[in-house]
Formats: C-alpha cells, structure tokens, sequence
C-alpha cells in the first residue's frame, strides 16, 4: 500500500455508526468483510494494492462498528453501505460509483448494490453463495447465537466459527488464527448474537437478482467451502452478463486472509481488463 496515512472515521449509518479506515490514493474500492469478523481480515491484501483509495469498513455490529441493538437484515447493511457511500465526500473522498470487493458478508451486501443503477463501477464476490444457507446448517448456525449471547465467541462456538471461516492448516497458522480472534474479540456477545442471526440465518436467495447485476463481476472461490465450490461460482458467473470465476487454492471463507497474495493477482488481473493499468504492486503471473 502507499505511504499515505490512515484515516479513520465512524460513519453514521442507519445501522449505527460503521468504522471505517481510508488507505491510500486513487480509484474508490471498498472492501466489506466477512461475518464475525472485521477490517483487519484485508490488511495483508491492502499491502499488495497501490494506485487506489482503499475504503476498509467493519460491518455493522462488528469491529468497531458500533454494536447491533436490533435484528436486521442484508438488504438493511446494503442501505447502510449506501449511506457510507453517499458520505464519501465528507470523508474527502470522490463520489459517484466505487469499485466493491466484499468477503462473504460483504459479497452478499454487494449482490443487493451491484443491481442498482450508477452505484458500483464493478463488483467482486468472494465466498459469497447468492443461496441462502442449506436448512440443515441453518439450524445448526441457529443454535450457536444463544450461545454466542451468553458465553461470546468461546469454546465451541469459536471451533465451530473457525471451521467455517478457515482451512484447517490456517487455524493452525499462528498469525492468521490470531487476527480472526482478535476480531471476534471487538464486537459484544450481543452484537455478534444478532449479526448471526441477521446476516447469516436470515440470509435469503438473491439468485434470480443475478441476471439484472449490471457491471462487470467477479466471482471467487475458495477450493475448501462445501456450499460455494468452484463449480458454484462458474454457475453464479453463467448468470451475470459480464462476469467470471476464479478459484484460489487452499482457502475457505477468508480468502482474503488465507491467500492475499493469490487474490491480489486476480483483483489486478480483473481490474486491469476494466481501465487498462496494472494496480498492483507485484508481477503479473
């Protein structure tokens, strides 16, 4: 990333005030994680990206985001990500449309913004199904938000959380075991009790919405999530009139954290077919 200072700020939202850190200069591109757990999960990708202002944001009720005081929806985060985009320019930002790159959680905020007219100049979908989560694991996903309320992110309910956000090998890894943690750490038990339940087991299908997502897309799997393959993906691509898939080896849900420098090539790769200028700060494969 280029040496311009962070900014942070805590911009007022319908769902509260959402944290947010400004990095760099350059095209506007927001990058939205993840469930459970924050910002933090994309700094090993910001170092990757020069040429453009990075708008990194902890989703509502985590981070430091402040907390959930009410069951929500996704179609209720996508309208408070666009009142964080209509304050762009009191944040000495650009307006207009922005380049969205959103992990799961986020990937499904951008599916209810990329169908809307002049607000992404593109779109990135990582680990993030259009479906809604298969019954089954629903009610399993169901059952951990009283435990979540009670207990926090602990024990079991932090295994189970891990095995759905990480490969085996990187639970193990030290350092990224470490940033997921330090994430779930932040929000309250009842915050992240809430996102459970309105961002995940309320999540409903968006997959007929995708025909009508009007800018180029990007989609991107891990080769470890059950219920967004590679296969998924492509399915997902057939049904968006500009959009690819890609599939990044030995990830999961934090793609973005498991292999940032794997994703960095396919973000450059991808944006360089939309403005013709490489915005990477590595080699092209």
């Amino acid at each position: 990333m280029s040496a311009t200072a962070q900014r942070d700020h805590l911009v007022p939202t319908r769902l509260g005030r959402l944290a947010v850190r400004v990095l760099g200069e350059g095209p506007v591109t927001v990058l939205w994680p993840s469930m459970f757990v924050d910002s933090h999960t994309w700094d090993d990708l910001a170092e990757l990206i020069t040429g453009r202002t990075l708008v990194l944001v902890d989703g509502p009720g985590l981070g430091r985001s402040e907390p959930l005081t009410r069951r929500s929806s996704i179609a209720e985060a996508a309208a408070a990500a666009s009142d964080l985009l209509e304050q762009l320019p009191s944040l000495g930002l650009d307006a207009g449309p922005v380049d969205w790159v959103g992990n799961a959680f986020g990937g499904h905020v951008g599916y209810e913004l990329a169908s809307q007219p002049r607000v992404l100049r593109s779109f990135v979908a990582i680990s993030a199904p259009p479906e809604p989560v298969p019954a089954a694991l629903r009610r399993q996903v169901a059952l951990l938000g009283p435990l979540l309320r009670t207990f926090g992110p602990v024990g079991p309910v932090r295994s189970a959380i891990f095995g759905a956000l990480l490969t085996d090998a990187s639970a193990a890894d030290p350092r990224i075991a470490g940033v997921v943690r330090a994430s779930l750490a932040r929000p309250t038990r009842r915050s992240l009790s809430l996102a459970l339940r309105s961002f995940i087991v309320d999540r409903v299908d968006v997959s007929a919405a995708l025909p009508r997502i009007g800018v180029p897309t990007l989609f991107v799997a891990g080769d470890d999530r059950g219920d967004w393959s590679p296969e998924d993906a492509r399915r997902a691509a057939a049904a968006v009139p500009d959009a690819r898939a890609v599939t990044i080896a030995g990830a999961r849900t934090l793609v973005p954290l498991e292999r940032p420098a794997e994703l960095a090539a396919e973000l450059d790769r991808f944006w360089v077919r939309q403005n013709g200028a490489s915005v990477s700060n590595q080699e092209n494969p």
